[in-house]
């Protein structure tokens, strides 16, 4: 039995109700870890039995581990790319680079990806990835075991799609999959690598990409074989006007209506974005439990517009915060996205500062988080009985050092310095460095691997 205490640290629990009550906190206290899991959080010095490992937390906030709701690992390999281009026309200039993506690829992307979002205080990632060329197997494995070898919990979702440019979709014929097919793959991934147990370090969602790439009957059925299945269903949704015109030309309805037609609402879905519903669009996502995945820099990035979180907040939708690929949002860290979602909530203008706060931030990051991806019993909080996913973030030195809320300081202020990153119990930074990937040989292989796309994009 292996036991580990933080000790006198500042500590914000993330443990309350709603965003609005996002829990206790402790100006100076202690947190036990036991075999993985969080035995105590409390005010004041720990006077318990001896542990194995102390970490002295002096001038540092314990927070939950940051949860990022959306993201696609492979797109590491794009970045700085169609650096002015709206998302249907940044999209089709990437779809063909994209086509050419290995195994081996997105194994350096996605260790890259995860490394770089561990060292950012991120323990819990969901990917979506939905693009399989026929004739290359394997990308799907691959950033599985990269997840494995980082140590990261992952949630991966197996995307797909099957509407090609010549039947009315956006992405080119030999990008997208036979239906069926695509299906069966989900299925099968599922089979091999969906992992339901209590403290799952993986877990497979059924991702269809979007309404523009695929086929009504790819969503019908895809929202049948998770509900078989038991897993959860994930998908992007209202990111753009031109979406939105999309929805409303081509399928007669608004995306919100055009899911909740094909059976995709329920306190087992998750859309990314949602640049675009309207308040009856988030009454009813409240209503049905349906969760959102904010991405405020790579909406931003694209010029998609502003997600109305406050709105959802207001309705009861459950909110989380999305990274979005690295092809779109080069920054890529969950605690950069804390400080972006404050800000433009402040920036839609409907409540001004008081629009969204530090805390209810940080609860995005994390309570939301954990809620968007069915997992509310066991992460984004700190208190007995949940696992021991931690980031202790630095606030002693100069960027955060004037600033006496250590909340407000870890999201209004410079990127804080992580002195410790735990999931499970276990430390995969400590410091500020990785300790279970190299960087800098992860750092030379996606440099390799970029080198090597590029140079079969341009043939």
């Amino acid at each position: 039995m292996s036991t580990r205490l933080i000790e006198g640290c500042a500590i914000a629990t993330m443990d309350g109700t709603r965003h609005s009550s996002p829990g206790a906190e402790y100006r100076a206290g202690h947190i036990v870890v036991e075999d993985g899991r969080i035995t105590a959080v409390a005010e004041g010095r720990y006077d318990g039995p001896p542990t194995d490992r102390v970490v002295d937390g002096s001038g540092c906030l314990a927070t939950p581990g940051l949860i990022n709701t959306h993201h696609h690992l492979y797109q590491w390999l794009t970045q700085g790319m169609a650096q002015q281009s709206v998302l249907f026309d940044w999209l089709t200039e990437l779809y063909p680079v994209w086509a050419r993506i290995d195994a081996e690829q997105v194994y350096a992307a996605a260790t890259a990806g995860l490394a770089w979002l561990a060292l950012s205080g991120c323990s819990t990632s969901t990917d979506h990835h939905y693009v399989f060329p026929a004739s290359r197997p394997g990308v799907l494995e691959a950033e599985i075991a990269a997840a494995a070898a980082v140590g990261v919990r992952f949630h991966p979702c197996r995307g797909s799609m099957d509407l090609g440019r010549s039947d009315g979709g956006l992405p080119p014929d030999e990008i997208v999959e036979d239906t069926d097919a695509a299906l069966a793959a989900t299925e099968e991934a599922i089979r091999r690598f969906h992992d339901p147990s209590p403290g799952s370090m993986l877990r497979i969602a059924v991702g269809p990409c979007s309404p523009f790439t695929v086929t009504a009957d790819l969503m019908r059925e895809a929202a049948a074989l998770a509900r078989r299945t038991g897993t959860r269903l994930h998908t992007h949704l209202a990111e753009t006007r031109e979406e939105d015109a999309y929805c409303r030309q081509t399928l007669g309805r608004t995306p919100a209506e055009y899911m909740d037609d094909l059976g995709w609402l329920g306190d087992d879905v998750w859309f990314a974005h949602c640049v675009c519903l309207d308040e009856t669009a988030a009454k009813r996502l409240a209503a049905t439990g349906t969760a959102v995945a904010h991405c405020p820099s790579s909406n931003a990035r694209l010029g998609s517009g502003i997600a109305p979180v406050r709105q959802f907040l207001r309705a009861g939708t459950t909110v989380g915060l999305g990274v979005d690929g690295p092809a779109s949002s080069e920054a890529a860290t969950v605690a950069g996205e804390l400080r972006q979602a404050l800000f433009v909530a402040r920036l839609r203008g409907e409540d001004g500062p008081s629009a969204l706060s530090a805390r209810q931030a940080l609860w995005l990051g994390t309570r939301g988080g954990a809620r968007c991806l069915g997992r509310d019993d066991e992460l984004g909080a700190l208190r007995p009985g949940l696992l021991a996913d931690i980031a202790l973030w630095r606030l002693d030195a100069l960027g955060h050092d004037a600033i006496s809320d250590p909340v407000a300081a870890v999201v209004f202020g410079a990127p804080a310095p992580l002195e410790l990153l735990l999931v499970n119990g276990v430390p995969v930074v400590e410091r500020g460095e990785l300790r279970t990937t190299d960087v800098t040989a992860a750092t030379r292989d996606v440099q390799a691997a970029r080198g090597r796309l590029s140079g079969e994009a341009s043939r």
